[in-house]
């Protein structure tokens, strides 16, 4: 399946971090940063989730939430979180059920090794539910900052 700007985000239901099941629809009103990162406790995954971490306040003022997918377990978000102070929702994906629905579940090739695994992405998902920007293949430097200016475009 290939999700496309300008059509309704897919919804999911995913178990969070907190124990409970959480659903793309139960944020309906607010913007939604939707990313889909590798691992938990990774390098490039950490500074990504440091950055949006250390921006979070920022995207709460333009009514937005962020939510990080892996498909982690939720016992390995939690240690995630306490271990970085993560202020947000992350999803376990452990079927890849989230992560086919959006189309960045993978063939990567590392080390001349072949597997399948998470293209990091992130999608801007506005109060409505439609995906107004994706971003595939993300570069974690500057790439938070990037997603906030798009934001604050949006609330213009």
């Amino acid at each position: 399946m290939t999700v496309k700007i300008g059509e309704k985000a897919p919804d999911f239901q995913l178990p969070a971090n907190n124990g409970e099941k959480v659903s793309l629809s139960d944020f309906k009103g607010k913007h939604v940063v939707l990313y889909f990162y590798p691992k938990d406790m990774t390098p490039g995954c950490t500074t990504e989730a440091c950055d949006f971490r250390d921006h979070n306040e920022q995207f709460e003022e333009l009514n937005a939430v962020i939510i990080g997918i892996s498909p982690d377990p939720a016992v390995r978000h939690e240690k995630f979180i306490e271990k970085y102070g993560l202020p947000f929702l992350l999803l376990a994906d452990e079927n890849q059920e989230a992560a086919e629905l959006y189309d960045v579940w993978k063939l990567k090739k590392n080390f001349g090794k072949e597997y399948m695994g998470i293209e990091r992405s992130t999608f801007l998902i506005d109060k409505e539910g439609t995906i107004v920007k994706e971003w595939r293949k993300v570069k974690v430097k500057g790439h938070v900052e990037e997603a906030l200016e798009t934001l604050r475009d949006l609330e213009k």
